[in-house]
Order: structure tokens, then sequence, then C-alpha cells
């Protein structure tokens, strides 16, 4: 009988502790969830500061100051920029610094993709239709892609130093996600935008919970330097071999 009574009480203890431990437990879980942050980037006309109606290839991303950062024990996933149709496809693509990019070329044509501006330099050569080169963006910073067989072949490479980082779509939207709670520098990006005004757009934030939607990012404009560009020995395309084929 003693050992009945004492089994009742020890179930019934259980009982009335083991839901606030549950909800101790979720509550202190809570702290480091992953959340997803939103926010807006509006881009003004360079002279009137009127607000352009593409919003797009604005790049966001958040470095952690009190976050610690898990440890990487693999490397960072490979990425792929495609040469197709005479372009690269994506024409901006962003990557952890220290990511491999990997350059196919989807075409039935020869490319010869350089970076002499900036940012990595490198040169893959010469390489035939369905063959792949890679490069290691292992400097921070804007890589300006060309090639040397078709000057309309233009894109960028931003490497930064987070792994937290988004691109705004044509209406200036973009969403971040994996964020723990914490506070972190936003740092800006926008190709056709002075450094030090991207400079000055840098600001501490602090995310509390998921979904919070992040301060309006003001990016201004300036006037669009001329699209012609140098081959990769400094010098003007050749027009005769502009008029081949491929």
């Amino acid at each position: 009988m003693r050992i009945l009574r004492l089994t009742l009480a020890l179930i019934t203890i259980s009982a009335a502790v083991a839901p606030a431990w549950g909800e101790a437990k979720s509550r202190g879980g809570a702290k480091g969830v992953a959340a997803g942050v939103n926010g807006e980037a509006v881009v003004t006309a360079p002279g009137a500061g009127a607000m352009e109606q593409d919003a797009s290839r604005v790049v966001v991303w958040l470095v952690p100051l009190d976050v610690a950062q898990p440890v990487r024990t693999t490397e960072h996933p490979r990425y792929r920029l495609l040469q197709h149709n005479k372009r690269f496809e994506p024409g901006l693509l962003v990557v952890p610094v220290g990511s491999v990019v990997d350059f196919p070329n989807a075409d039935p044509w020869f490319h010869n993709v350089f970076s002499l501006y900036r940012g990595k330099r490198f040169d893959l050569g010469l390489y035939q239709a369905g063959a792949q080169r890679s490069v290691r963006f292992d400097r921070i910073g804007p890589s300006y892609l060309f090639c040397n067989i078709h000057p309309e072949m233009t894109g960028v490479v931003l490497a930064i130093d987070s792994e937290l980082f988004a691109v705004t779509d044509k209406s200036g939207h973009y969403s971040i996600a994996g964020v723990t709670p914490g506070k972190y520098v936003l740092h800006v990006w926008y190709e056709n935008a002075a450094p030090e005004s991207l400079q000055a757009l840098q600001r501490q934030v602090t995310i509390e919970s998921a979904n919070q939607i992040l301060p309006l990012v003001s990016v201004k404009a300036v006037k669009a330097a001329p699209a012609e560009h140098k081959n990769k020995y400094g010098q003007d395309y050749d027009p005769e071999t502009l008029k081949t084929d491929y």
C-alpha cells in the first residue's frame, strides 16, 4: 500500500512539473530561432531625385556583431554563372567571399571570360562549347566580367563577408532568411551608385523577431558610364573579328 501511494505521488508531481518545464524549454529555444527579415529599397534617379521604377539588383547583407557565427566544417557551396546566348546568366551573382564559381559555356561557340577591373582579377582563356572553368572569389568586392570575343557580354560577381544576403526584385523588395536574433551591420551595394554614398547607407540594426521589417534603403544612382570597354589587352575590340558568325 505504501509503495502504491508513493507511486501515485510521483505521478502527480511529474504531471504538475512537466508542463512548466516544457514551456521553459520553448521560451529558451525561441531566443536562437533563425528568422526571415524583410525590407525594401528605392533607387533615386541622378539629378532630379525622382524614384526609378526599376529598383532591382540592389544587394543588401547583414554582418553579425554579437551573434556567434557557426563554424563552417565544409566548403562554401559552389555557384554557377552560365554563358548562354552571349550573356552571363545571371548578370549579377552574389557569393560569400571564398566561394568557387563555375563558368560553363552553354553556347555553340568559344568564350574567353576575364575580369581585370577591381575585385578578383582573372583570365579563363579561350574555351569551347560545353567546357567549364572555375574561379575562387577570395577578395571582397565586385568583379566585373567581360568576354574577350563578345564585347556585349558583361556581368558582375559580388563577393561579400556574409552568408546573410538578398538581391531586390524590380519593386525593390527583398527577404533574408536564416537570421538569428542579435545585432548586425547592414550593408548595401548597387552597381550604379557612388562608393561613398553606399558607405553612408551602412547602419546597425537589431533583429528581435521573425519577419521583422528592416529600415527603408534609399540608393542614389549616378549617371551611368558609357557601355564601351576595352578587351583584356587594353585595346579596342577588332571590328573584323566582330563580323564573325559567333
